[in-house]
């Protein structure tokens, strides 16, 4: 893992410092996505937040915007002095990404399987305006166990919506137990490809591979795209991989924090 992924994991520990709580495991598995996303692929302006041409990003799987805000901040949407204030009453940033209130989010995300409809939505009416712009959305596996996610799907094949790619985090994890013992997807790849997207399987901590594929998009011409994120939850820090207990923290000790820091600040 290099300098800037360690940084990022870095910041999210801190807002959990701060708030004293935060879905870690979550957030860990998605920073080699978000950072390919907002420093390669996304055109936006900070600036002008709502500026018409800017490409399109919902988070899906919301509760993990902590990952999220950390880039929001760095690309200056936001000052970073709001990451120290995560859920607290004088800052902006909450548990999930609100619309309205936080500067370059395009939908209020958190109940599970609602991400992806709204970038049809978004994608639909790019298409009705002959707008060139983009949209992407990150789901997590575990939140493909919800029906809506795939109507929203079967939506987008019918629509032939090349201008909407979704990112799967697929850790093979979710809130009690392996998406496996939860409710087995698999062949997963197989079932976007079932419903009507192009797809490819990367590894979602890759940068290279990440940003190859995504400089690729539209993956086909005719076709929603895919790209299922094989990643490991918690990523980073070795007592927190693939670790259930460290799914959401309610509280988190501060020799917790400063384990977690010990690791992340090593080369």
């Amino acid at each position: 893992m290099d300098r800037r992924s360690k940084e990022i994991r870095r910041k999210i520990v801190r807002m959990i410092e701060a708030g004293g709580r935060g879905h870690v495991g979550s957030a860990f598995s998605l920073v080699e996505m978000l950072r390919v996303l907002y420093d390669d692929i996304l055109k936006y302006d900070p600036a002008n937040p709502r500026w018409r041409e800017r490409d399109r990003f919902v988070l899906s799987k919301g509760h993990g915007c902590l990952a999220l805000y950390v880039l929001l901040a760095e690309k200056g949407f936001f000052p970073e002095a709001e990451l120290w204030k995560f859920c607290k009453s004088d800052g902006i940033l909450g548990g999930h990404p609100e619309f309205g209130k936080v500067p370059g989010i395009e939908a209020s995300t958190g109940s599970l399987g609602h991400g992806l409809s709204f970038g049809v939505g978004f994608a639909l009416n790019a298409r009705h305006d002959q707008a060139s712009h983009r949209i992407f959305v990150v789901c997590s596996d575990g939140e493909s166990n919800e029906g809506s996610l795939w109507e929203a799907a079967l939506c987008a094949a019918k629509h032939k919506l090349n201008n909407l790619t979704v990112l799967v985090d697929y850790n093979k994890q979710q809130s009690y137990s392996t998406t496996y013992e939860v409710l087995d997807m698999e062949p997963f790849a197989d079932k976007w490809r079932a419903f009507g997207f192009a797809v490819e399987e990367v590894d979602g901590h890759n940068i290279e591979e990440l940003r190859a594929a995504l400089r690729r998009v539209p993956l086909d011409s005719q076709k929603p795209g895919a790209i299922i994120c094989h990643t490991i939850k918690g990523k980073g820090v070795s007592f927190v991989e693939n670790n259930l207990n460290w799914h959401h923290k309610n509280k988190v000790a501060p020799d917790e924090v400063k384990a977690l820091l010990a690791e992340l600040e090593t080369d």
